[in-house]
């Protein structure tokens, strides 16, 4: 029976051409969406009912002249800085304060030594809702300062939006990775043009998409970059697997066509079936009831499920144009016989070697493999959750300068500055009010300094900038943070009428740190749990989906662990070249929910090869290594294409991104080795047919609906399949369990 995949790919290879000019249609058509929605993505943060978002809301409510976001104009000089009207950086700050959108500029404020000065620039807008141009207009007013000695560098929101952005060097090093791993692997370069290209394409549409939906839907400006990182490698393993398949019908002997429709019957049903637990997993996001995070996963989503639909649509069409150049030089006009076939068979037998090693000593392989990951592991034990601050920026960027001047020049704590909110609605007496959370602040122990209370013009709102003693990313701060919510400003306004929220950035991060780690425990029993009925009912076995999610979370710790030993440790950042920081809060919740839906692709393709051996009638303990066997070439270079394609983006300025492409690249180079090369195979060996095990209820209610198979309905895994010198023999000669299994049934 032909599957809908199966027929998808019979007519995209029998009408290439068109299958191609569909494809583009639906780019430019989705491009002219996108462009008559106006895409743009945002840095806002939303964190629900928290109290940092509830000052935004305030403040942006009923004192939109505090609301909009900055840029810290710095300046230094090795003598005293010079600020009248008619010197170089009085004249700059004029300047600025004559731009559009430009709300207000403070006046210049003077560090203790005189040498270091700052302006702040207060839009009406926030940083979304202005333009790269905002930003060059900055840099334009204050060049002329440089002539006369003084260094300027500017840091803030609107600096931070509307920068420049070093050159993609994560998605050139993914891409050069991936070309020269599958023409390894191939020995073809039409084949590898073929696997490269497509996820080429599909990362072009799903990137469109993502462009489109941020006109209707709010998607974070780091979002694209995960999804680009995602996509790119989840692309490049979709077309791997599905040109290896096609290979496999040709040598098989199927003509181009046929080859395409079976290809795309067996292997793009795994791909599409993989794909969907990927888009999946990351959805669970959704249920952190974080608006950012989920949006994150919404938008990397996005361009996994296009890649994997471009894979089965894309692909056949190219593979009919390409035709047996698919193959290496050698086969391409050798005739179809026993030769190639053996030589086919040949592939995965080191695989296979080292399977039946491991299955002869499984216990010793499952401890040392088990005791390594816990290894691993462990550091993740002191993981800090938090904000890295711009003074972890490299070295040279505008907004580390700005952000050192200003710590050497008024103290760690002026980076971070805490903003208390005051609703004034209910009150008898506002300037009492107001005055008494001044004063009780400025006394408050943690606090530098505290700047006169600014008052809309109603007076019923008023904002008290509190400036710490510590840096921002410091524990310190944190713990300050919590002293005011729940002991300074509810003694001092006890009674008064007076409700007060603390905002700033450094609240922000603190209270979106602990709605993850809140959120973080649901998260894992959600993704967990539907990976077990995915699993479930693909496998037909209890006990291997629960082994399957307990080998990821062993990947996922270890993970985890490189990542706090590469960013909290003294090793881990000199090796790095960054300074010690707490890992972003987000990033083990969007770690984990991409990594859990990666890790199941790789082992639906182990777990079916393994599956479908035994339904030819081999016992499972002997089915395990042919399966390893069959599957751990592509498999490997799958994961090392990906591991490559994530360890590009750790030459990126973003620190998330840094922090995200390591743990994933860890995670998967020690899934597709120590996983699924030793562990997951002496597991196997050791549970034997238990590991197939299903409850009566289940198998009942499983019996009424047909297996997902890679192969085609009804078909299984012959000896062309298998690598089988003829029909109906096994690698020795000896008549195939299948043939013995078929007679048996005829009789």
């Amino acid at each position: 029976m032909t599957t809908l995949l199966g027929r998808l790919g019979r007519g995209a290879a029998s009408h290439p051409w068109r299958a191609l000019a569909g494809f583009v249609l639906a780019l430019l058509v989705v491009g002219g969406v996108a462009g008559g929605l106006g895409a743009g993505f945002t840095d806002e943060v939303r964190l629900g009912d928290t109290d940092s978002q509830q000052a935004s809301d305030l403040l942006t409510e009923r004192f939109p002249a505090a609301a909009g976001d900055t840029a810290t104009l710095v300046f230094h000089t090795t003598g005293r800085l010079d600020t009248a009207a008619d010197s170089p950086v009085g004249t700059a700050v004029a300047t600025v304060a004559r731009q559009p959108d430009v709300e207000s500029v403070a006046p210049v404020q003077l560090s203790a030594d005189g040498r270091t000065g700052y302006a702040t620039v207060l839009y009406a807008k926030k940083a979304a809702d202005l333009t790269a141009g905002h930003l060059q207009r900055l840099e334009s007013a204050v060049a002329p300062v440089k002539p006369a000695g003084v260094d300027a560098s500017m840091r803030g929101p609107v600096v931070d939006r509307w920068r420049e952005r070093p050159v993609p060097l994560g998605e050139v090093i993914g891409l050069l990775a991936a070309l020269v791993l599958v023409t390894l692997l191939f020995r073809s370069l039409v084949a590898t043009f073929v696997t490269v290209g497509s996820a080429l394409l599909g990362l072009a549409l799903g990137n469109t998409v993502l462009a489109a939906v941020s006109g209707v839907v709010d998607i974070p400006t780091v979002a694209p970059t995960i999804a680009i990182m995602l996509g790119l490698g989840a692309g490049v393993d979709y077309g791997l697997f599905l040109v290896a398949r096609f290979r496999s019908r040709l040598r098989a002997g199927d003509d181009v066509v046929t080859a395409a429709a079976r290809a795309n019957s067996t292997t793009g049903t795994a791909v599409v079936t993989a794909g969907a637990i990927v888009v999946v997993s990351i959805c669970g996001l959704y249920v952190t009831g974080i608006t950012i995070i989920g949006r994150m996963g919404l938008a990397a989503a996005i361009v996994v499920a296009v890649a994997a639909l471009t894979t089965v649509t894309v692909v056949p069409a190219a593979l009919r144009l390409a035709g047996r150049r698919v193959l290496p030089k050698a086969e391409r006009t050798a005739p179809s016989g026993t030769d190639r076939a053996s030589a086919h068979g040949s592939e995965g037998r080191r695989a296979r070697r080292l399977a039946r090693w491991v299955a002869a000593r499984p216990w010793s392989t499952a401890v040392v493999s088990t005791v390594l990951l816990l290894g691993l592991a462990s550091p993740a034990l002191g993981l800090q959750l938090g904000q890295p601050d711009d003074g972890n920026r490299p070295a040279g960027d505008t907004m580390r300068i700005a952000y050192d001047r200003l710590a050497e020049g008024f103290g760690s704590g002026f980076n971070g500055p805490l903003l208390v909110a005051l609703d004034l609605r209910d009150t008898s007496d506002p300037a009492a009010s107001t005055r008494t959370v001044t004063e009780r602040l400025a006394r408050t122990q943690g606090v530098a300094a505290v700047a006169p209370a600014q008052t809309n013009p109603a007076g019923d709102t008023a904002v008290v900038t509190v400036i710490p003693t510590t840096a921002p990313q410091s524990d310190a701060t944190s713990e300050l943070v919590q002293t005011l919510r729940e002991d300074v400003l509810p003694s001092a306004l006890a009674d008064s009428g007076v409700t007060a929220h603390v905002g700033g950035q450094t609240a922000t991060f603190d209270d979106l740190a602990s709605k993850v780690s809140g959120s973080l425990v649901l998260l894992i029993v959600v993704v967990v749990g539907l990976s077990l009925v995915l699993l479930t009912f693909a496998f037909r076995s209890l006990v291997l989906s629960l082994v399957s999610a307990g080998l990821n979370l062993l990947s996922i710790g270890a993970a985890y662990g490189v990542v706090t030993l590469a960013f909290q440790t003294g090793l881990g950042t000199s090796l790095l070249g960054v300074n010690e920081q707490p890992v972003v809060s987000f990033v083990p919740m969007l770690m984990f929910a991409i990594l859990f839906g990666l890790s199941m692709d790789y082992n639906v393709f182990l777990l079916s090869a393994i599956r479908e051996e035994r339904a030819t009638g081999t016992p499972a303990r002997e089915a395990v290594p042919i399966g390893v066997g069959r599957t751990a070439s592509l498999i490997t270079t799958a994961g090392a294409i990906m591991t490559l394609v994530f360890l590009g983006f750790t030459f990126t300025s973003e620190t998330e991104v840094r922090m995200i492409g390591l743990g994933l690249a860890t995670a998967v180079l020690i899934d597709v080795t120590v996983v699924r090369l030793f562990l997951a195979p002496a597991v196997l060996e050791l549970l034997g047919e238990r590991a197939w095990w299903l409850p009566r209820v289940l198998q009942r209610r499983l019996s009424q609906v047909p297996a997902p198979s890679h192969y085609p309905h009804g078909q299984r895994p012959g000896p062309s399949s298998r690598g089988a010198p003829t029909a109906g023999q096994d690698r020795q000669g000896r008549t195939s369990r299948g043939v013995r299994a078929k007679a048996r049934h005829k009789s």
